[in-house]
């Protein structure tokens, strides 16, 4: 994982921006439960009554509530009011809400603080609720008068001015009378003798004309409001993550593949021996998609969640903390379910990412083996062959799936289940009076973001693994020590003279014990063509290839212009090599852009020159774009012949000082072959030439001849020379010449 962090380093900001934008989503999602509490609480209950205390109060209804007060509170309560008279100045000031004020004496409450207010709706809920017990008492000694208020059928038809006939009456009894139903008071639930308050201030309103169905309707459509703002809100926040987290993730993984593919670039052919070519491509594709996915997901739930989940305990918890078990209950049933999942899951994760390789392995070698497959009619072998690895990616895929599967379902049973025994146990304290039917559904909710923001835990589980792999593979890559590496303190050779002088060489592959070329010696000069020849594995390619650094001398050294190769940056050094492979490669686009891939800045002149040189004129002309023919990938609509020709066409536009063919005529016909190498006298004639070939025909010429045997040099010299003193040469030379030829 320090890949991914490595990588996100530069995008810090931008990560921060977006966690805050989260915390403030996950605060808009937590506050709409809450509001919907209120709009239940407040808005359908209440009827839009947001406090108990009554901001205003009628003479009469403030007499009475006063009653049935502690003197101590009944202090507090009276200094908090003050009395505006009917047709005074003050009184058009409430006229609006209050209009019977141009009737009768009103108490208005002062400008309190929130401290003081809770303490004013603790006291005139403890006196509504001693007067309904007073009323009860009543009622049950004598039925009249005490019908007014009964408890038992609401409050909804109450007649404040019967009650206001009991005060003459109330009046005349002692304070003792009631401190029986005032103490019973004390020992009430809160919540009961609250709702019991705003019940009364509700009548008290109604008294006094106030709009009670207008300020309902106000209230919750200023909550309704509230709640389609924040849900905008975080509407536009969860937009504005998912662009941050997807550019993040992009940028992300346009770099890691930008930077995958520059190391496999700089690899020497030691290194590709360590990777597959299937391998590179899926470490560069589906590994890189892995992360992108974990970022552009996990920015988005893995910080997020725990935000959800924290945020939601909290708040679940100020709704009741009696039923705070039931989420232990559902987290315990989550973890348990997630850890049985992810614990067989996990390791089928690893595995499906090598199944992807073997997969596209085998893919690769059925498309590229093609012909060779139907020439010896091995087609059913090889689609057993494929199926064996697709079935294997298939049931480890499909298992894989099938187990990740059982997460929703099992999600959704612990919702439901935790969401019965909230209603369950909830609604035996709704019915106590020790929770609100608003606060019970704002707490479902909350429980549900905490069960949803594990879920989002436990899906980030699906992706940590395979990125997990992901990454490793592909730090694999990035962490390769390369084996050849340019000097600190490199050399300049300028201008080269194009002489090669190999001194004592030796050269063993990285994991063998035993070299392939051993004390190789011989200088090749400039306007002189040196050729080496031998039979099959003898090392020849192998020591074609340590010119141009595809791998470094074991033993010995190889200089040009005398300076060690090994001090010449890679770029300076292959810079005065053209060089023309074993097997000619075209890329896609067409015959002028192949060519100019040796030198892009060669004019047209010399591109034609070079392709004249290549012998290669011919099909050009007869093609019917010309040299603007489209090649397919890889060359696959020109011959070999012809892809040979522009390879060497391609590697003649550079004007090397150094030009090394390696077996590059082999595809040619006998007559292009002589053609070919006359032409090159005139166009190379001051340039050091080394050509590997098989034919003895194509390298009679040259001024030096090297044989190879089992890595070794068993002759140098001329053709004449090698055929009087060299045995190996000999032989090669009689198996393909006649006589006459060799004359």
């Amino acid at each position: 994982m320090k890949l991914i962090f490595k990588y996100l380093k530069p995008f810090t900001a931008t990560i921060l921006l977006s966690l805050l934008i989260l915390f403030g989503q996950a605060t808009g999602e937590l506050s709409l439960p809450n509001l919907m509490s209120e709009i239940v609480n407040t808005g359908i209950q209440n009827g839009g009554i947001e406090q108990a205390t009554p901001k205003a109060i009628s003479k009469d209804g403030y007499t009475l509530m006063t009653m049935f007060m502690k003197e101590q509170d009944k202090e507090t309560f009276q200094g908090d009011y003050t009395l505006v008279e009917s047709g005074s100045a003050a009184a058009k000031d409430y006229s609006k809400d209050y209009p019977e004020i141009k009737n009768e004496n009103l108490y208005v409450l002062k400008d309190v603080t929130a401290a003081e207010l809770a303490r004013l709706e603790t006291i005139y809920g403890k006196a509504s609720y001693s007067f309904v017990e007073f009323m009860k008492a009543m009622r049950a000694q004598q039925g009249t008068g005490a019908n007014a208020v009964d408890a038992t059928k609401g409050f909804d038809n109450v007649d404040m001015t019967q009650i206001y006939a009991l005060l003459p009456q109330l009046q005349l009894m002692p304070a003792e009378g009631f401190a029986d139903f005032i103490a019973r008071a004390d020992k009430a639930e809160p919540m009961l003798y609250s709702q019991i308050g705003i019940t009364f201030t509700k009548l008290f309103y109604k008294e006094l004309g106030t709009d009670l169905k207008g300020v309902q309707n106000g209230y919750i459509l200023m909550k309704g409001a509230q709640m389609l703002a924040i849900a905008l809100a975080v509407s536009v926040a969860s937009v504005a993550v998912a662009f941050f987290s997807s550019r993040i993730a992009a940028r992300v993984s346009g770099k890691m593949r930008r930077d995958v593919f520059a190391k496999v670039e700089s690899f020497s052919n030691s290194e590709f021996d360590n990777f597959s070519t299937a391998s590179l491509i899926t470490r560069t594709t589906n590994d890189v998609q892995q992360i992108q996915q974990l970022i552009t997901i996990g920015i988005r739930m893995l910080c997020y969640a725990p935000i959800l989940a924290i945020g939601g305990l909290v708040m679940a918890v100020d709704k009741s903390v009696s039923l705070a078990w039931t989420i232990v209950v559902a987290v315990v049933a989550l973890v348990g379910v997630m850890t049985t999942i992810f614990s067989i899951a996990m390791p089928k994760f690893k595995i499906l990412q090598t199944l992807t390789d073997k997969l596209n392995l085998v893919s690769r070698e059925n498309l590229s083996g093609m012909l060779v497959i139907r020439a010896f009619g091995n087609e059913g072998f090889e689609e057993n062959r494929f199926n064996g690895v697709n079935e294997e990616y298939t049931y480890t895929n499909r298992f894989v799936q099938r187990l990740m599967s059982l997460m929703m379902p099992a999600m959704t049973i612990i919702m439901n289940g935790v969401s019965i025994l909230i209603i369950w146990f909830g609604s035996k304290q709704v019915a106590d009076s020790t929770l609100q039917i608003g606060d019970m559904m704002a707490y479902i909710q909350y429980v549900m973001q905490i069960i949803m923001a594990f879920l989002m835990i436990s899906m980030m589980f699906i992706f940590l693994p395979r990125a997990s792999v992901s990454a490793v593979r592909i730090s694999e890559v990035l962490n390769t020590d390369l084996s050849i590496t340019d000097p600190k303190n490199p050399q300049k050779i300028g201008k080269s003279q194009g002489v090669i002088a190999f001194k004592n060489v030796s050269y063993h592959y990285p994991k063998a014990s035993d070299n392939v070329l051993t004390d190789i010696s011989f200088t090749a000069k400039p306007g002189e063509t040196t050729a080496i020849i031998g039979s099959t594995g003898s090392g020849k390619s192998t020591l074609i290839n340590l010119i141009p650094r595809f791998y470094d001398v074991t033993d010995g050294t190889i200089e040009i212009d005398g300076v060690d190769i090994r001090n010449l940056t890679q770029e300076d050094l292959r810079r005065n090599i053209g060089y023309v492979p074993q097997k000619g490669m075209l890329f896609s686009g067409d015959i002028a852009s192949n060519v100019l891939y040796g030198r892009e800045g060669a004019s047209m002149d010399e591109v034609m020159k070079a392709i004249e040189v290549a012998q290669a004129k011919d099909f050009v002309a007869e093609s019917e774009d010309g040299i603007e023919t489209a090649i397919a990938q890889g060359g696959g609509n020109v011959s070999g012949g012809q892809k040979q020709r522009l390879a060497i066409a391609r590697a003649l536009v550079k004007k090397a000082p150094i030009y090394i063919f390696d077996d590059s005529f082999s595809a040619l016909d006998f007559k292009t072959d002589a053609a070919l190498r006359a032409a090159l006298d005139d166009y190379t004639d001051n340039a050091t030439v080394l050509i590997v070939a098989q034919r003895v025909s194509t390298i009679m010429e040259a001024e030096q001849i090297i044989v190879l045997d089992y890595g070794k040099i068993v002759g140098i010299g001329t053709h004449d020379e090698l055929m009087k003193n060299c045995e190996t040469y000999q032989e090669i030379a009689k198996s393909q010449l006649s006589e006459e030829e060799l004359a």
